[in-house]
């Protein structure tokens, strides 16, 4: 178990590793039972007004249909707009039973022995993450994996505190086990990478972020898929939520990354076709990613070098050089997320835009017989991708005009929508997690409504702005302190 040692002023402490009574890899529950208790008493009564607000709108449409109806007939774009609307609730609806299909399916591939897992390389680049890079490097040689066929290499990007001193600390603490790299200079996580890819010698590559925590068995897990299938390129790992004690959004998040990861790549995987593989956690076969590094580094995007969204960039070379691409539930990565709201709208702008680029270079292969088989699952996600995307233009004016017209009619059913929404995630967290903490779906899903719903539409307004926009930011979350959760065993203080 890791005791606390000193805090530095990014928020980050240094743990010692003691021996455990629990088993390795195993995350305690910190919750007091009686906190459980009135979290689920919560929940059911979080239910019981999402009760009220379906019949408050259905009393309020019964109310207010007349006048919108009036408003349509004398606008034949306003009855366009709204059809329009219809339809894409309707083609979000198949959408969900099109996923749920596939997750039905979804397996995840068994753990394999020593004798059979190839020879890995786990690459951690890190920039101004301060003492949280020692963390990451301690989970990392805490693993299970053949100490004989496990590379780990760390890059420093040219950072501006102390983390070269923390990353030399972690290759004093595992002497002859962590190789390291640093830059004079910052020159971005693509080139930090690149370093790494570089020096790599493992026939799988994995890149984990600095400032995540693995669990003992999450690289075995994450590398077995490629042992049987030669046909995967890449495999995705769960990413969960490290900081969750440390503010509101964290909590959502852990709930909205639980639907994304368990649901959402879990349906794609079904279908060998994720679509990203995180940043926090992903491997790579050799083979495809060094055969595409060259275009991956020299990535331009209206006219401007890519310095964002790498992880997507790679995903998408590796689907057109026609490998699968999958997910691995049980490779789970803790890493931290934003406490502040500024930080958070930063980081899905981030995401949204290389989302918005990515999704524009996968339409030049996604059509094509880009490998062996069916690649109409594969066409499925991408087109219900960019809906998401697109949809924008026709859903904003209209949202506009009916709140201009009848605000009142349009909140109630903004914030009946919003909860609605929310109940697949709540019912598929308890389900999957068997933990109340699902309640937090619903306050995510009204606060999205709040303060998330224009990042889509900003980003495809701002798709060539590749700044990074959180890199200078200071770290305000404590990785280590939350690591606290995870038993190391293996790993000694210096």
């Amino acid at each position: 178990m890791f005791t606390k040692n000193e805090q530095n002023n990014a928020g980050c402490t240094v743990t010692s590793v003691a021996e455990s009574a629990t088993e390795p890899g195993h995350v305690e529950n910190l919750i007091p039972a009686a906190k459980d208790h009135i979290k689920d008493n919560l929940i059911k009564g979080l239910v019981v007004v999402s009760v009220m607000l379906i019949t408050l709108n259905v009393w309020q449409m019964r109310q207010h249909y007349t006048g919108l109806a009036d408003l349509a007939a004398d606008n034949p774009v306003v009855t366009t707009g709204i059809w329009l609307c219809y339809g894409l609730i309707g083609i979000q609806v198949l959408a969900f039973f099109w996923r749920f299909a596939c997750v039905v399916f979804y397996r995840p591939v068994r753990q394999c022995a020593d004798s059979v897992l190839p020879s890995c390389t786990v690459i951690v680049p890190a920039y101004n993450e301060g003492k949280c890079v020692l963390d990451t490097l301690r989970s990392v040689a805490a693993s299970d994996y053949p100490a004989e066929k496990l590379q780990i290499i760390s890059v420093d990007d040219g950072s501006q505190d102390d983390t070269w001193q923390w990353i030399c600390c972690g290759a004093q603490e595992h002497p002859g086990r962590i190789e390291t790299i640093k830059f004079d200079k910052n020159r971005g996580k693509r080139a930090a990478l690149k370093a790494g890819f570089q020096k790599s010698t493992g026939e799988i590559i994995v890149t984990i972020d600095s400032d995540s925590i693995i669990e003992k068995h999450t690289i075995r897990s994450l590398v077995s898929p490629f042992v049987n299938n030669r046909s995967i390129g890449a495999v995705a790992g769960n990413v969960r939520v490290l900081n969750t004690e440390n503010g509101l959004i964290p909590k959502m998040l852990e709930v909205s990354f639980a639907f994304s990861f368990d649901f959402i790549r879990a349906a794609q995987s079904t279908i060998r076709s994720v679509m990203c593989t995180p940043g926090a956690l992903s491997a790579y076969l050799r083979k495809p990613l060094m055969e595409n590094l060259d275009e991956w580094m020299s990535q331009t995007f209206m006219g401007r070098p890519c310095t964002i969204g790498e992880d997507r960039a790679i995903t998408n070379l590796i689907l057109k050089s026609g490998y699968d691409v999958v997910f691995q539930s049980d490779a789970v990565v803790y890493t931290n997320v934003p406490l502040q709201y500024q930080q958070l709208c930063k980081m899905f702008l981030r995401w949204g835009r290389s989302n918005v680029r990515e999704s524009i270079k996968m339409a030049e292969f996604i059509f094509s017989n880009f490998r062996y088989g069916s690649n109409i699952g594969a066409r499925i996600n991408f087109l219900l991708s960019c809906l998401n995307i697109v949809c924008w233009p026709v859903v904003l004016p209209i949202a506009l005009l009916a709140l201009a017209h009848f605000p009142l009619f349009f909140i109630s059913n903004a914030l009946f929508g919003a909860v609605s929404s929310s109940i697949v995630p709540v019912v598929f967290y308890m389900h999957r997690r068997k933990n109340t903490d699902a309640v937090w779906a619903f306050v995510y899903g009204i606060f999205w409504l709040a303060g998330l719903w224009w990042i889509t539409p900003w980003s495809l307004l701002t798709a060539g702005n590749g700044k990074w926009l959180t890199r200078n930011l200071p770290q305000n979350s404590s990785v280590t302190a939350t690591a606290a959760k995870i038993n190391f065993n293996s790993v000694q203080p210096a």
